[in-house]
């Protein structure tokens, strides 16, 4: 588990958010650090390794400056489970406690997820030769009793002469072949589909968790009997549909729950968005939504500090998850948190706003540059789409521009800019502009399709 992340250090951290993230280096920073004691800590001495607690980061920007991608790349570099969720969300359900858990048990939903696909991944060779078997079975079958096998098609059956078992073996083979190369895809067979006959759960009486429900959904449904069902259908689709069907039978799912839950519990991160909008303020009076939002920093609190979550996979502990938390604080102010959860975000970053320098970059550097996503959808049509480096600096001051003049939303704007200003290509291919076409866009064009976003002045209609 630790592997993975010993070959991270915090500058090749730092390295990798770069590729997608401009700027916001003090952030960068801070994250490289916590992941990277992770494997600091994984690799004490076992006396100690329960005493050290991760540093938990709250991270304060206005929206649309990466205080979110800077998470979700995290957790991608680690190959760790990543949950994001909306602190506000919690006042529309009444800030129950189960709510609050809910995020702890969607991050180890993800941790299964993942070590499933890992094992499956693991046995997909032997998951391969398994399907294989199934189709040869269902395009040769023997024939008791006779000395030959019948190769079915999609309408008859043709007579292969059997001298022996090895001329049957060597006819599987050659077939196993043809299934290999692709050469017997959209012949039809029959198969059999498992089914899981699991059937909805009502409860009568007293309410009961999301847990409690699950687990009994679960017990039910491994007590139904599996059922097949046959299908007809390609040999193609039939390997598709069979091999996750054959790989889950290969892998152990308690010992993928096990390795789940000790993933989520050392490597897992949750990124708690728009936490200022449940923070009180201190200067208001004592009554009315503050107490509401009181309540859902109390509710958060445990989480956070560690404790014992129960999921319909085991028992998760939440002392080690890397808790991120991010809000703009435009109205509220992190002191206007409670003192004890304000005391388990140690880590206090404040993420700059973006400059034009800044949108001129994030067109040009990223891996996944919006310039670089419209190529890329263009040249699936067979148009190249080229930018001019005049024209990126058109669109970096025109979206800082409209920014400065209505709402910042951050590098979202680029977004609407770059809709407004390629949408009519967009609309004409491939009917009009066709295949081989090359489309050069200048810092004249970018001037002219945009003149009445700079010149009007009235940019309501362009607000995200």
């Amino acid at each position: 588990m630790t592997e993975h992340l010993n070959r991270l250090t915090p500058r090749q951290i730092v390295f990798e958010l770069d590729q997608y993230i401009i700027g916001q280096n003090d952030a960068k920073r801070n994250v490289a650090i916590a992941l990277r004691n992770r494997w600091r800590r994984m690799n004490s001495p076992e006396d100690i390794q329960k005493e050290i607690i991760p540093n938990n980061i709250l991270m304060i920007g206005a929206t649309g400056v990466g205080k979110t991608e800077i998470a979700r790349r995290l957790a991608k570099i680690a190959d760790a489970p990543f949950v994001k969720v909306e602190a506000s969300k919690f006042t529309e359900v009444g800030y129950v406690g189960r709510d609050v858990e809910s995020m702890v048990r969607d991050l180890v939903e993800q941790a299964v997820g993942m070590v499933r696909t890992q094992k499956k991944e693991e046995v997909k060779l032997k998951a391969e030769q398994a399907v294989e078997d199934i189709i040869l079975d269902a395009l040769i079958p023997p024939v008791h009793g006779s000395n030959a096998v019948r190769v079915k098609t999609d309408n008859n059956s043709e007579a292969i002469p059997e001298d022996d078992a090895e001329l049957n073996q060597r006819t599987r083979e050659r077939f196993r072949e043809k299934i290999r190369n692709g050469e017997l895809d959209s012949r039809k067979i029959d198969i059999e589909v498992q089914q899981n006959q699991t059937p909805n759960v009502g409860m009568i009486g007293g309410a009961m968790d999301d847990v409690s429900m699950m687990n009994i959904q679960e017990m039910i449904g491994n007590m139904m009997p599996r059922r097949g069902k046959k299908r007809k259908v390609t040999v193609e689709e039939a390997r598709k549909i069979l091999l996750d069907e054959e790989a889950s039978k290969l892998i152990d799912m308690d010992e993928v729950k096990m390795e789940a839950i000790k993933k989520a519990e050392n490597l897992g991160i949750i990124f708690i968005d728009e936490i200022d909008k449940v923070a009180s303020s201190r200067s208001g009076g004592g009554g009315g939504p503050d107490v509401s939002r009181e309540g859902v920093q109390r509710d958060l609190l445990p989480i956070v500090e560690g404790s014992a979550v129960n999921t319909k996979h085991g028992v998760i502990n939440t002392d080690h998850i890397l808790f991120v938390a991010a809000g703009a604080f435009h109205v509220a102010k992190p002191s206007d948190l409670i003192p004890e959860l304000q005391g388990r975000f140690p880590i206090r970053v404040e993420l700059n706003s973006l400059t034009e320098s800044d949108f001129y970059q994030i067109l040009k550097t990223p891996k996944n540059a919006l310039t670089k996503q419209y190529v890329a959808m263009m040249e699936s049509e067979g148009v190249e789409l080229e930018f001019e480096d005049g024209a990126l600096r058109e669109i970096a001051r025109i979206a800082f521009e409209v920014n400065s003049e209505v709402e910042n939303i951050g590098a979202r704007r680029l977004q609407t800019v770059m809709s407004l200003l390629l949408n009519d290509f967009m609309f004409d291919i491939p009917d009009v502009i066709g295949a081989d076409s090359h489309i050069v866009v200048t810092a004249d064009l970018v001037s002219e399709k945009l003149s009445a976003l700079v010149k009007n002045r009235d940019l309501s209609q362009y607000i995200l």
